[in-house]
Protein backbone atom coordinates (compact mmCIF):
# COMPACT_ATOMS: atom_id res chain seq x y z
CA UNK A 1 0.00 0.00 0.00
CA UNK A 2 1.47 3.14 -1.09
CA UNK A 3 2.76 5.67 1.91
CA UNK A 4 0.35 8.27 2.54
CA UNK A 5 1.90 12.25 1.84
CA UNK A 6 2.84 14.00 4.85
CA UNK A 7 0.58 16.76 6.04
CA UNK A 8 2.62 20.07 6.53
CA UNK A 9 2.04 22.59 9.15
CA UNK A 10 4.04 25.79 8.24
CA UNK A 11 4.54 28.46 10.97
CA UNK A 12 6.35 31.54 9.84
CA UNK A 13 6.91 34.53 12.50
CA UNK A 14 7.24 37.65 11.19
CA UNK A 15 10.95 39.30 12.05
CA UNK A 16 11.91 36.63 14.53
CA UNK A 17 15.67 36.89 15.41
CA UNK A 18 17.84 33.39 15.07
CA UNK A 19 19.11 33.79 18.77
CA UNK A 20 15.82 33.25 20.47
CA UNK A 21 15.36 30.33 21.13
CA UNK A 22 16.01 28.20 24.85
CA UNK A 23 17.08 25.48 23.03
CA UNK A 24 19.47 27.03 20.66
CA UNK A 25 21.13 28.90 23.54
CA UNK A 26 19.06 32.07 24.61
CA UNK A 27 19.07 30.99 28.44
CA UNK A 28 16.70 34.07 28.99
CA UNK A 29 14.19 33.36 26.92
CA UNK A 30 11.35 30.76 27.65
CA UNK A 31 9.95 28.99 24.35
CA UNK A 32 9.14 25.57 25.80
CA UNK A 33 7.33 24.36 22.38
CA UNK A 34 9.80 25.51 20.32
CA UNK A 35 12.57 23.42 22.34
CA UNK A 36 10.31 20.43 22.16
CA UNK A 37 9.52 21.08 18.64
CA UNK A 38 13.89 20.74 17.77
CA UNK A 39 13.62 17.29 19.80
CA UNK A 40 11.35 15.75 17.83
CA UNK A 41 12.98 17.30 14.56
CA UNK A 42 16.03 18.69 13.16
CA UNK A 43 17.02 22.70 13.99
CA UNK A 44 18.72 24.46 11.07
CA UNK A 45 21.64 26.26 13.32
CA UNK A 46 23.05 28.55 10.11
CA UNK A 47 19.58 29.41 8.17
CA UNK A 48 19.89 32.75 5.89
CA UNK A 49 17.26 35.09 4.40
CA UNK A 50 17.29 35.93 0.74
CA UNK A 51 16.08 39.21 1.37
CA UNK A 52 16.07 41.62 5.04
CA UNK A 53 12.49 42.86 4.23
CA UNK A 54 9.42 40.70 4.03
CA UNK A 55 7.53 40.44 0.56
CA UNK A 56 10.84 39.85 -1.46
CA UNK A 57 11.77 37.21 1.49
CA UNK A 58 8.44 35.47 1.07
CA UNK A 59 8.40 35.49 -2.41
CA UNK A 60 11.60 33.68 -2.10
CA UNK A 61 10.90 31.18 0.17
CA UNK A 62 7.25 30.65 -1.72
CA UNK A 63 8.60 29.95 -4.92
CA UNK A 64 12.11 29.18 -4.27
CA UNK A 65 13.86 31.30 -6.19
CA UNK A 66 16.02 33.59 -5.80
CA UNK A 67 14.65 37.57 -5.67
CA UNK A 68 17.01 38.29 -8.72
CA UNK A 69 14.68 35.46 -10.69
CA UNK A 70 11.35 36.44 -9.63
CA UNK A 71 12.12 40.03 -9.43
CA UNK A 72 10.28 40.55 -6.53
CA UNK A 73 12.33 42.90 -4.53
CA UNK A 74 10.27 46.46 -2.95
CA UNK A 75 7.85 45.91 -0.11
CA UNK A 76 4.67 47.98 -1.20
CA UNK A 77 4.19 46.62 -5.16
CA UNK A 78 1.62 47.31 -6.78
CA UNK A 79 1.76 43.09 -7.90
CA UNK A 80 2.60 40.09 -8.11
CA UNK A 81 4.82 39.21 -11.12
CA UNK A 82 2.64 36.49 -13.34
CA UNK A 83 4.44 33.72 -14.33
CA UNK A 84 5.47 32.79 -10.90
CA UNK A 85 4.25 29.57 -8.82
CA UNK A 86 4.04 29.53 -5.51
CA UNK A 87 4.69 26.05 -3.63
CA UNK A 88 1.00 26.00 -2.40
CA UNK A 89 -0.30 25.92 -6.28
CA UNK A 90 1.98 22.86 -7.17
CA UNK A 91 1.12 21.09 -3.62
CA UNK A 92 -2.57 21.73 -4.11
CA UNK A 93 -2.52 20.39 -7.89
CA UNK A 94 -1.48 17.52 -5.93
CA UNK A 95 -3.89 16.87 -4.09
CA UNK A 96 -3.35 18.66 -1.38
CA UNK A 97 -6.19 21.05 0.74
CA UNK A 98 -4.21 24.29 0.93
CA UNK A 99 -4.79 26.71 3.88
CA UNK A 100 -3.86 30.44 4.83
CA UNK A 101 -3.76 32.47 8.29
CA UNK A 102 -2.21 35.64 8.66
CA UNK A 103 -0.06 37.40 6.52
CA UNK A 104 0.73 36.48 2.81
CA UNK A 105 2.63 39.92 1.83
CA UNK A 106 3.67 39.14 -1.80
CA UNK A 107 2.29 42.63 -2.96
CA UNK A 108 0.96 45.76 -0.77
CA UNK A 109 -1.33 44.93 1.69
CA UNK A 110 -1.95 48.50 2.46
CA UNK A 111 -5.04 48.64 0.93
CA UNK A 112 -5.89 44.92 1.29
CA UNK A 113 -3.61 42.46 -0.97
CA UNK A 114 -5.08 41.33 -4.42
CA UNK A 115 -4.65 37.41 -4.26
CA UNK A 116 -3.26 35.44 -7.04
CA UNK A 117 -3.31 31.63 -7.80
CA UNK A 118 -1.95 31.17 -4.73
CA UNK A 119 -3.93 27.45 -3.96
CA UNK A 120 -5.21 28.07 -0.93
CA UNK A 121 -8.75 26.82 0.07
CA UNK A 122 -9.26 28.17 3.25
CA UNK A 123 -7.92 31.92 3.32
CA UNK A 124 -8.20 33.63 6.59
CA UNK A 125 -6.35 37.27 5.32
CA UNK A 126 -5.13 39.37 7.90
CA UNK A 127 -1.80 41.75 7.73
CA UNK A 128 -1.22 43.91 10.47
CA UNK A 129 -3.36 43.56 12.99
CA UNK A 130 -4.04 46.91 13.89
CA UNK A 131 -6.35 49.33 12.36
CA UNK A 132 -6.15 52.09 9.58
CA UNK A 133 -4.55 49.30 6.87
CA UNK A 134 -7.01 47.18 4.83
CA UNK A 135 -9.69 46.59 7.82
CA UNK A 136 -12.77 45.52 5.50
CA UNK A 137 -10.51 42.52 4.66
CA UNK A 138 -8.95 42.33 7.54
CA UNK A 139 -10.10 38.36 8.61
CA UNK A 140 -8.88 39.20 12.63
CA UNK A 141 -10.97 42.20 12.55
CA UNK A 142 -13.68 40.35 11.48
CA UNK A 143 -13.11 37.66 14.27
CA UNK A 144 -12.66 40.34 16.92
CA UNK A 145 -16.26 41.91 16.48
CA UNK A 146 -18.33 38.99 15.66
CA UNK A 147 -16.97 36.87 18.00
CA UNK A 148 -15.50 38.79 20.69
CA UNK A 149 -18.18 41.57 20.84
CA UNK A 150 -14.73 44.24 20.35
CA UNK A 151 -13.94 47.12 18.43
CA UNK A 152 -10.49 47.26 16.61
CA UNK A 153 -10.67 50.90 16.57
CA UNK A 154 -11.58 51.24 20.39
CA UNK A 155 -9.00 47.89 21.31
CA UNK A 156 -6.33 49.92 19.42
CA UNK A 157 -7.03 53.64 20.20
CA UNK A 158 -4.67 53.72 22.76
CA UNK A 159 -1.80 51.59 21.53
CA UNK A 160 0.66 54.59 20.42
CA UNK A 161 3.73 53.20 22.41
CA UNK A 162 6.96 52.15 21.01
CA UNK A 163 7.38 49.56 24.14
CA UNK A 164 3.97 49.18 25.80
CA UNK A 165 1.77 46.57 26.82
CA UNK A 166 -0.64 45.56 23.92
CA UNK A 167 -3.82 43.76 23.58
CA UNK A 168 -5.17 41.11 25.73
CA UNK A 169 -4.08 37.71 25.09
CA UNK A 170 -7.32 36.38 24.53
CA UNK A 171 -8.19 38.86 21.69
CA UNK A 172 -4.30 39.08 20.00
CA UNK A 173 -4.04 38.36 16.40
CA UNK A 174 -1.76 35.65 17.60
CA UNK A 175 -4.32 33.81 19.54
CA UNK A 176 -6.61 34.48 16.64
CA UNK A 177 -4.03 32.07 14.33
CA UNK A 178 -4.51 29.59 16.82
CA UNK A 179 -7.73 29.90 17.13
CA UNK A 180 -7.86 29.75 13.14
CA UNK A 181 -5.90 26.69 12.74
CA UNK A 182 -7.62 24.57 15.22
CA UNK A 183 -11.15 25.44 12.70
CA UNK A 184 -9.28 24.08 9.82
CA UNK A 185 -7.61 20.99 12.11
CA UNK A 186 -11.32 20.54 13.00
CA UNK A 187 -12.95 20.03 9.58
CA UNK A 188 -10.49 16.45 9.53
CA UNK A 189 -9.42 16.90 6.21
CA UNK A 190 -10.25 13.66 4.10
CA UNK A 191 -6.66 14.81 1.80
CA UNK A 192 -3.36 15.62 3.00
CA UNK A 193 -3.12 18.97 3.93
CA UNK A 194 -0.94 22.35 4.15
CA UNK A 195 -1.46 25.02 6.68
CA UNK A 196 0.48 27.73 6.48
CA UNK A 197 0.29 30.29 9.43
CA UNK A 198 1.73 33.93 9.61
CA UNK A 199 1.11 35.96 12.84
CA UNK A 200 2.31 39.45 12.26
CA UNK A 201 4.75 38.96 15.44
CA UNK A 202 7.31 39.51 16.43
CA UNK A 203 7.72 42.09 14.36
CA UNK A 204 7.12 45.89 15.71
CA UNK A 205 6.00 47.41 17.50
CA UNK A 206 6.93 45.78 20.48
CA UNK A 207 3.44 45.41 22.57
CA UNK A 208 2.71 42.15 23.99
CA UNK A 209 0.10 41.40 26.30
CA UNK A 210 0.94 42.87 30.02
CA UNK A 211 0.85 39.77 31.69
CA UNK A 212 3.89 38.25 29.29
CA UNK A 213 5.59 42.46 29.66
CA UNK A 214 5.95 41.46 33.17
CA UNK A 215 7.93 38.28 33.01
CA UNK A 216 10.85 39.22 31.72
CA UNK A 217 12.88 42.38 34.05
CA UNK A 218 15.13 44.45 31.56
CA UNK A 219 18.23 45.11 34.02
CA UNK A 220 18.04 41.25 33.95
CA UNK A 221 18.87 41.13 29.68
CA UNK A 222 22.19 41.14 27.85
CA UNK A 223 22.06 44.62 26.19
CA UNK A 224 22.25 44.86 22.01
CA UNK A 225 25.49 44.61 20.95
CA UNK A 226 27.15 47.83 20.68
CA UNK A 227 30.69 50.06 21.25
CA UNK A 228 31.14 53.63 20.61
CA UNK A 229 32.88 52.82 17.60
CA UNK A 230 29.34 52.21 15.43
CA UNK A 231 29.01 55.54 16.36
CA UNK A 232 31.04 56.76 13.65
CA UNK A 233 30.78 53.64 11.52
CA UNK A 234 27.46 54.68 11.03
CA UNK A 235 28.33 57.86 9.45
CA UNK A 236 29.27 55.94 6.49
CA UNK A 237 25.34 54.65 5.74
CA UNK A 238 23.67 57.57 5.64
CA UNK A 239 22.33 57.38 3.01
CA UNK A 240 22.39 53.80 2.77
CA UNK A 241 18.45 52.95 2.59
CA UNK A 242 17.02 51.58 6.07
CA UNK A 243 14.17 52.02 8.87
CA UNK A 244 17.65 53.01 11.20
CA UNK A 245 19.74 55.54 9.56
CA UNK A 246 21.89 56.96 12.52
CA UNK A 247 23.25 55.24 15.24
CA UNK A 248 22.38 55.77 18.70
CA UNK A 249 23.73 54.31 22.00
CA UNK A 250 21.02 51.94 22.74
CA UNK A 251 21.79 52.22 26.64
CA UNK A 252 21.15 55.84 26.73
CA UNK A 253 17.49 55.96 25.94
CA UNK A 254 14.41 55.48 27.57
CA UNK A 255 11.37 53.47 25.47
CA UNK A 256 8.62 54.53 27.93
CA UNK A 257 7.36 57.87 27.00
CA UNK A 258 7.81 57.53 23.12
CA UNK A 259 4.03 58.35 21.37
CA UNK A 260 3.33 57.60 17.85
CA UNK A 261 0.40 59.74 15.78
CA UNK A 262 -0.60 56.84 14.37
CA UNK A 263 -0.52 52.88 14.65
CA UNK A 264 1.17 51.87 11.76
CA UNK A 265 4.13 54.40 12.24
CA UNK A 266 5.05 52.52 15.01
CA UNK A 267 5.53 49.53 12.98
CA UNK A 268 8.60 50.94 10.96
CA UNK A 269 9.31 54.30 12.21
CA UNK A 270 11.67 53.54 15.18
CA UNK A 271 12.46 56.36 17.75
CA UNK A 272 15.42 58.70 17.30
CA UNK A 273 16.43 57.30 21.14
CA UNK A 274 15.05 54.22 23.64
CA UNK A 275 16.33 51.68 25.88
CA UNK A 276 17.88 48.51 24.35
CA UNK A 277 16.70 46.12 26.94
CA UNK A 278 13.31 47.66 27.14
CA UNK A 279 13.04 46.87 23.85
CA UNK A 280 14.69 43.34 23.68
CA UNK A 281 12.37 42.62 26.81
CA UNK A 282 8.87 43.09 25.02
CA UNK A 283 10.38 41.35 22.22
CA UNK A 284 11.12 38.11 24.09
CA UNK A 285 7.37 38.57 25.34
CA UNK A 286 6.41 38.67 21.88
CA UNK A 287 7.64 35.39 21.14
CA UNK A 288 6.74 33.55 23.98
CA UNK A 289 2.90 34.27 23.16
CA UNK A 290 3.92 32.76 20.07
CA UNK A 291 5.16 29.78 21.40
CA UNK A 292 2.57 29.32 23.75
CA UNK A 293 -0.35 29.38 20.89
CA UNK A 294 2.10 27.46 18.67
CA UNK A 295 1.74 25.07 21.16
CA UNK A 296 -1.97 24.89 21.21
CA UNK A 297 -1.76 23.93 18.12
CA UNK A 298 1.22 21.33 18.66
CA UNK A 299 -1.04 19.72 21.32
CA UNK A 300 -3.98 19.02 19.05
CA UNK A 301 -2.18 17.22 16.13
CA UNK A 302 -0.68 15.21 18.60
CA UNK A 303 -4.67 14.61 20.47
CA UNK A 304 -5.86 14.06 17.08
CA UNK A 305 -2.37 11.65 15.68
CA UNK A 306 -2.32 13.65 13.00
CA UNK A 307 1.37 14.28 14.78
CA UNK A 308 2.83 11.10 13.40
CA UNK A 309 2.28 12.46 9.86
CA UNK A 310 2.42 16.10 9.58
CA UNK A 311 6.06 18.07 8.68
CA UNK A 312 6.34 20.92 10.99
CA UNK A 313 8.46 23.54 9.92
CA UNK A 314 8.96 27.09 11.59
CA UNK A 315 10.91 29.66 10.81
CA UNK A 316 10.69 33.70 10.46
CA UNK A 317 10.78 35.71 7.05
CA UNK A 318 14.09 37.64 8.28
CA UNK A 319 15.05 39.04 11.38
CA UNK A 320 15.17 42.52 13.55
CA UNK A 321 18.48 44.60 14.16
CA UNK A 322 16.77 45.14 17.99
CA UNK A 323 19.34 47.61 19.00
CA UNK A 324 22.69 45.97 18.15
CA UNK A 325 25.17 48.36 16.75
CA UNK A 326 23.09 51.34 17.44
CA UNK A 327 20.34 50.15 14.97
CA UNK A 328 16.95 49.27 15.40
CA UNK A 329 14.28 47.13 12.97
CA UNK A 330 15.00 46.49 9.57
CA UNK A 331 16.84 48.05 6.19
CA UNK A 332 19.78 47.32 4.00
CA UNK A 333 22.76 45.89 6.42
CA UNK A 334 23.47 42.33 7.20
CA UNK A 335 24.05 41.47 10.43
CA UNK A 336 23.67 38.28 11.98
CA UNK A 337 20.63 39.60 13.86
CA UNK A 338 18.60 40.87 10.49
CA UNK A 339 19.67 38.02 8.01
CA UNK A 340 20.40 35.08 10.49
CA UNK A 341 16.76 33.48 11.17
CA UNK A 342 15.60 30.22 13.05
CA UNK A 343 14.38 27.35 10.94
CA UNK A 344 13.25 24.28 12.44
CA UNK A 345 11.64 21.36 10.45
CA UNK A 346 10.33 18.18 12.75
CA UNK A 347 7.48 15.49 10.89
CA UNK A 348 6.98 11.57 10.53
CA UNK A 349 9.39 9.32 12.05
CA UNK A 350 11.83 8.91 8.70
CA UNK A 351 12.86 12.70 9.73
CA UNK A 352 15.76 12.44 12.30
CA UNK A 353 15.04 13.88 15.69
CA UNK A 354 16.83 15.79 18.47
CA UNK A 355 19.27 17.07 15.90
CA UNK A 356 20.94 20.23 15.53
CA UNK A 357 22.44 21.32 11.93
CA UNK A 358 25.05 23.38 11.20
CA UNK A 359 24.87 23.50 7.70
CA UNK A 360 24.75 26.70 5.80
CA UNK A 361 21.19 26.48 4.80
CA UNK A 362 18.81 29.44 2.92
CA UNK A 363 14.87 30.02 2.93
CA UNK A 364 15.05 29.47 -0.81
CA UNK A 365 15.70 25.78 0.17
CA UNK A 366 12.13 25.39 1.87
CA UNK A 367 10.05 25.01 -1.20
CA UNK A 368 11.69 21.95 -2.66
CA UNK A 369 11.69 20.86 0.62
CA UNK A 370 8.25 20.31 1.38
CA UNK A 371 7.69 19.03 -2.11
CA UNK A 372 10.71 16.42 -1.95
CA UNK A 373 8.64 14.85 1.38
CA UNK A 374 5.51 15.60 0.10
CA UNK A 375 6.80 13.25 -3.06
CA UNK A 376 6.02 15.47 -5.47
CA UNK A 377 8.57 16.48 -8.39
CA UNK A 378 10.72 19.54 -7.81
CA UNK A 379 9.91 22.24 -10.99
CA UNK A 380 13.03 23.06 -12.46
CA UNK A 381 13.05 26.42 -12.04
CA UNK A 382 13.24 26.18 -8.47
CA UNK A 383 16.44 26.96 -7.59
CA UNK A 384 16.60 26.10 -3.77
CA UNK A 385 17.61 22.54 -2.96
CA UNK A 386 16.54 20.42 -0.82
CA UNK A 387 17.18 19.28 2.68
CA UNK A 388 14.92 15.92 2.36
CA UNK A 389 18.26 14.01 2.54
CA UNK A 390 19.68 15.58 5.72
CA UNK A 391 16.60 15.87 7.48
CA UNK A 392 16.05 11.70 6.67
CA UNK A 393 19.77 10.98 7.53
CA UNK A 394 21.16 9.93 4.59
CA UNK A 395 23.30 12.92 3.74
CA UNK A 396 25.38 14.79 6.97
CA UNK A 397 23.91 17.29 8.79
CA UNK A 398 27.09 19.86 8.67
CA UNK A 399 26.95 20.85 4.85
CA UNK A 400 24.54 22.29 2.75
CA UNK A 401 26.23 24.47 0.75
CA UNK A 402 28.82 26.51 0.60
CA UNK A 403 27.75 29.90 0.98
CA UNK A 404 24.48 31.57 1.23
CA UNK A 405 23.52 34.84 -0.31
CA UNK A 406 21.16 37.93 0.81
CA UNK A 407 20.01 40.67 -1.73
CA UNK A 408 18.28 43.95 -1.23
CA UNK A 409 17.57 46.09 -3.93
CA UNK A 410 15.19 49.45 -2.68
CA UNK A 411 13.47 46.60 -0.81
CA UNK A 412 12.47 48.43 2.38
CA UNK A 413 9.25 50.76 2.14
CA UNK A 414 9.91 53.21 4.74
CA UNK A 415 13.05 55.02 5.29
CA UNK A 416 14.42 58.87 6.42
CA UNK A 417 16.41 58.54 3.00
CA UNK A 418 15.30 58.61 -0.10
CA UNK A 419 18.68 57.48 -1.54
CA UNK A 420 18.01 54.10 -4.20
CA UNK A 421 20.30 51.71 -2.45
CA UNK A 422 21.23 47.98 -3.68
CA UNK A 423 23.74 45.51 -1.73
CA UNK A 424 24.25 41.81 -1.74
CA UNK A 425 25.80 39.81 0.76
CA UNK A 426 27.73 36.46 1.10
CA UNK A 427 28.61 34.00 3.77
CA UNK A 428 30.74 30.65 3.94
CA UNK A 429 30.34 30.38 7.65
CA UNK A 430 33.63 32.18 8.42
CA UNK A 431 34.07 35.09 6.53
CA UNK A 432 30.96 37.52 5.79
CA UNK A 433 30.93 39.67 2.54
CA UNK A 434 28.48 42.35 2.26
CA UNK A 435 28.70 45.21 -1.30
CA UNK A 436 26.95 48.16 -1.25
CA UNK A 437 26.38 48.59 -5.16
CA UNK A 438 24.56 51.84 -5.27
CA UNK A 439 26.80 53.35 -2.34
CA UNK A 440 30.84 51.99 -3.18
CA UNK A 441 30.82 50.20 0.58
CA UNK A 442 32.52 47.18 1.16
CA UNK A 443 32.18 45.19 4.27
CA UNK A 444 34.19 41.83 5.55
CA UNK A 445 33.81 40.22 8.65
CA UNK A 446 35.70 37.31 10.27
CA UNK A 447 32.79 36.13 12.59
CA UNK A 448 35.60 33.35 13.72
CA UNK A 449 37.19 35.76 15.85
CA UNK A 450 34.62 38.82 15.57
CA UNK A 451 31.44 37.19 16.00
CA UNK A 452 29.60 40.97 16.97
CA UNK A 453 30.89 41.87 13.40
CA UNK A 454 32.45 45.13 14.77
CA UNK A 455 35.72 44.96 12.80
CA UNK A 456 35.27 45.92 9.36
CA UNK A 457 38.61 43.80 7.64
CA UNK A 458 37.36 45.13 3.75
CA UNK A 459 39.97 48.21 3.50
CA UNK A 460 42.60 46.27 5.96
CA UNK A 461 45.69 45.18 3.83
CA UNK A 462 46.54 42.43 5.58
CA UNK A 463 43.00 41.44 4.26
CA UNK A 464 43.17 42.12 0.46
CA UNK A 465 44.09 38.87 -1.10
CA UNK A 466 41.50 37.66 1.07
CA UNK A 467 39.09 40.23 0.02
CA UNK A 468 39.92 39.80 -3.78
CA UNK A 469 38.93 36.41 -3.89
CA UNK A 470 35.70 36.59 -1.93
CA UNK A 471 34.78 39.20 -4.63
CA UNK A 472 35.02 37.14 -6.88
CA UNK A 473 33.06 34.30 -5.77
CA UNK A 474 30.57 36.87 -4.73
CA UNK A 475 29.93 37.99 -8.49
CA UNK A 476 29.84 33.87 -9.05
CA UNK A 477 27.20 33.52 -6.21
CA UNK A 478 25.08 36.48 -7.17
CA UNK A 479 25.33 35.37 -11.00
CA UNK A 480 23.92 31.99 -9.85
CA UNK A 481 21.30 33.95 -8.82
CA UNK A 482 19.56 34.71 -11.96
CA UNK A 483 18.04 32.25 -14.31
CA UNK A 484 18.25 32.13 -17.57
CA UNK A 485 14.85 32.62 -18.59
CA UNK A 486 12.06 31.32 -20.71
CA UNK A 487 12.72 27.55 -21.70
CA UNK A 488 14.87 26.99 -24.85
CA UNK A 489 12.66 24.78 -27.29
CA UNK A 490 15.21 24.77 -30.86
CA UNK A 491 18.81 25.36 -31.35
CA UNK A 492 18.12 29.10 -32.63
Amino acid sequence: MPKKPPNILWYCADQMRYDTIAALGNREINTPNLDRLIRKGMAFTKAYAQCQVCTPSRASFLTGRYPASTRVYRNGTAAFPTGEVLVTRLLADAGYDCGLIGKLHLSTATAGETRIDDGYRFFQWSHNPMTGEADAQNAYHHWLRQEKNADPDKLFDSQRGFVAPGVPEEVHQTTWCTEMALRFLDEKPTKPWLLSINPYDPHPPFDPPAEYLKRYDPEQLTPPLFRESDLLRQEQFKTVRAQTVEAVDPGAGSSETIEYESQSARGYRPPDSYDGRQAKAAYYAMIELIDHQFGRILDALEASGEIDNTVVVFMSDHGELLGDHGLMYKGCRFFEGLVHVPLIIAGPEDIVSGTKSNALVELVDVAPTLLDLAGVQIPERMQGKSLALILRGASPPDFHKSTVICDFNDSVGYSPVPNYTQASMTFDGRYKLAIYHSHDIGELFDLETDPGEFENLFDDPDYADLRNKLVIRHLNRFAGTLDAGIERVSNA
